[in-house]
Parts: structure tokens; C-alpha cells; sequence
């Protein structure tokens, strides 16, 4: 089964980064929906270590204003909504739950720091990576981007759960008068080997 080259364009080929966002809320009932649909993303032994905080509000939005870059600050203020993704360090404190038929994968990551370092980021990053490919999917527009500081955005949203921010996407209905030219990609022979 694939989908067909409407889906692929809505996915891939035609869809863009927006910068510009149309004043359209976005619902629980919506923001629910895209959770449980990108929670299905493959993670290494199911750990799905990445958290997600759906910046809305007034408040929230002005606690994350001080961490982002002077380019970062007004598309972001305008996004209807704001998502940190974020990975727990401790994901593997779940694994009884989420990979319940080896009661020793705790272990994997317990005895080994390097190990549930690398996991909790690398598949966090995957997890954001099927939020982006889920939000197209389900109609909205994403804009993805690393211009802020870390440190100030765990200290805001995580000081209590120790969490840790990888990157933000602006999520919204996106005003196609705020999109660049598309930048070039690089072809098939300079990006891929053949082996």
C-alpha cells in the first residue's frame, strides 16, 4: 500500500516552512489528535522518549519569548501554537510499560549512561520528526526551528521534570505570503551512496 502523489505532496514535495501564521486557533480536540497519531512512530524498543508542551497561551508564549532569537521571536508569537519537543533522560523508567515482555530492558539504560543518552535523543528527535510529517497530515502548517536557548527554555518549562528541549515547531494555519523561495536540495549522487 502507498499513498497516492496528493499525499506526497502534502507531506513532502509542496509543503513549506512557514513563517507567517493566519490568527486560527488551534483545539485540545486537534492537538489530542496529532498526538495520537505520530505516538505510533517507530522508537528503539519502543522507548518513545520525547515529551512534547503545546504553547498556547498568553502566559506560556511570554515564558518562552526571553529564550528564542531576535529571527525567532515574532513568527513565534504569532503561531497559533508553539511546541517544544522535549525528551525525557528517564524514559526508561516507562519501559515496563511500554516494553512489557522484557523486564530486563531497564537495565539497558541504567548501566549504561552513553547508551540512555544517545536513545533519549536520537529517538526524541525521530518522535519530532513524525510530529512534523502528523501535523501535515492532519492539515496543519509547521515551522520548524532551533534558534533559541536551551538552557533558558528547560529552565522555564522543566526545572521540575527534568526534561530536556531539542528543538520548537510553530504549528498553525500558515499564511503563504511568509514563505521563501524554496532552497535548493541536493540530488540523488551528491547525498547517497550505493552500496
Amino acid at each position: 500500500m502507498t499513498i497516492d502523489a496528493v499525499g506526497l505532496d502534502l507531506l513532502f514535495r509542496e509543503a513549506r516552512t512557514h513563517n507567517k501564521w493566519f490568527d486560527t486557533p488551534i483545539t485540545d480536540d486537534t492537538l489530542h489528535q496529532l498526538y495520537d497519531t505520530l505516538k505510533y512512530g517507530p522508537t528503539s524498543a519502543n522507548t518513545s522518549p520525547a515529551r512534547f508542551v503545546f504553547v498556547r497561551s498568553k502566559d506560556g508564549k511570554q515564558k518562552l519569548a526571553p529564550a528564542l532569537s531576535a529571527g525567532n521571536t515574532e513568527k513565534t508569537m504569532s503561531a497559533p501554537a508553539t511546541v517544544i519537543v522535549a525528551y525525557d533522560p528517564k524514559f526508561y523508567e516507562k519501559l515496563p510499560k511500554l516494553f512489557p515482555h522484557n523486564p530486563d530492558a531497564v537495565s539497558w539504560f541504567t548501566s549504561n549512561d552513553a547508551l540512555a543518552a544517545t536513545t533519549a535523543f536520537r529517538n526524541g528527535t525521530l518522535q519530532g520528526a513524525y510530529l512534523l510529517i502528523a501535523a501535515r497530515s492532519l492539515g496543519l502548517d509547521v515551522g520548524a526551528m532551533s534558534g533559541f536557548d536551551n538552557a533558558k527554555v528547560d529552565a522555564a518549562f522543566f526545572a521540575d521534570n527534568g526534561w530536556r528541549s531539542n528543538f520548537l515547531v510553530n504549528l498553525g494555519q500558515g499564511d503563504p505570503t511568509g514563505v521563501f523561495d524554496r532552497s535548493p536540495r541536493l540530488p540523488f549522487d551528491e547525498a547517497c551512496q550505493l552500496a
